[in-house]
């Protein structure tokens, strides 16, 4: 059985339950614009495989919540992909449950998947070195691709946080962002002379070279004037990461680990680089510190004489 995940096909109308759902959990569970949106569509395409066999959303038990799963695993998605449709049938019964339109929970009994407990994989330093002096700061768009690269790396931002900064978010007399993240959670996520020095550079002479005589309350745009997309800078991540001689793969998400994990690995607390990323659970951080012991391992079996 392929374990790969087939091509997603386009969601199906939802009933209009689904749309209630998502407006509620918007405001209740603080749950992103991109999660609800995959919600929206694990909900709509769960319907359509209840409605074919005459059962609405809302009156599922747990046997069809099982039987949808495996059905599922024996279309090639992961595991992975139905740990989130499950969490997304969990929010769903349980808001259906307070609003009183079922007598019980499905999914309280139903048993979430067992993961493979991966390590983040992040760049070396030396590789982040080569990879933020890669681009050409002689020309505009290389200045605002340095100012990115070095933000990023200098504060853990998701690539979505990274791009949706405005202006008015930074503060380069104190060295700060305010950071609006999941669920529209804020931050103040320090910046460090280094990105406030490239940032600087980027506003007093990259933006305003793009822009021209237009206006933006966007902090990184393109020549057209736009506000840099989240493909867009994931293709300038790779056309760099390559000219650095970086062969693997890299993605924003990479950068983001790298921070956590170079931080961890010169001393920096726990708890301090939880709410540096964000993370609502200190437990989601805590991978980070596997990462760092690993690195410790392979740095004493290269080096220690009776390793």
């Amino acid at each position: 059985m392929s374990t790969r995940r087939p091509p997603a096909a386009a969601a199906p109308d939802a009933p209009p339950i689904v749309a209630r759902f998502a407006g509620a959990a918007f405001g209740e569970l603080g749950l992103s614009r991109n999660t609800l949106a995959a919600y929206r569509s694990d909900l709509a395409h769960f319907a359509r495989h209840l409605a074919a066999r005459g059962i609405a959303l809302e009156v599922a038990d747990r046997a069809e919540i099982y039987d949808y799963l495996a059905l599922r695993l024996r279309e090639g998605y992961r595991a992975r992909s139905n740990a989130r449709l499950l969490s997304c049938l969990r929010h769903f019964y349980r808001w259906l449950l307070r609003e009183g339109a079922v007598a019980a929970d499905p999914t309280a009994l139903v048993e979430s998947p067992k993961l493979p407990r991966g390590l983040p994989k992040a760049p070396g330093e030396r590789e982040v070195e080569a990879l933020l002096a890669a681009p050409d700061i002689a020309a505009p768009e290389g200045l605002r691709d340095r100012a990115m690269l070095e933000l990023l790396y200098a504060t853990g931002l998701r690539v979505g946080e990274l791009v949706g900064l405005r202006v008015d978010e930074v503060n380069l007399r104190q060295g700060a962002l305010r950071v609006c993240g999941k669920g529209g959670k804020q931050r103040l996520v320090p910046i460090g002379d280094e990105a406030q020095h490239w940032l600087s550079h980027w506003l007093a002479e990259g933006r305003p070279a793009l822009l021209g005589r237009r206006t933006s309350a966007d902090l990184f745009v393109t020549r057209r004037g736009a506000r840099m997309t989240r493909q867009a800078f994931w293709l300038r991540l790779r056309r760099h990461a390559l000219a650095a001689g970086i062969a693997r793969p890299l993605t924003p998400h990479g950068l983001r680990h790298a921070f956590a994990t170079h931080l961890l690995n010169h001393g920096a607390d726990l708890r301090a680089v939880q709410m540096l990323l964000g993370h609502a659970s200190l437990s989601t951080t805590q991978i980070y510190t596997l990462v760092a012991r690993e690195g410790l391992k392979r740095l004493h079996g290269r080096h220690h004489p009776r390793a």
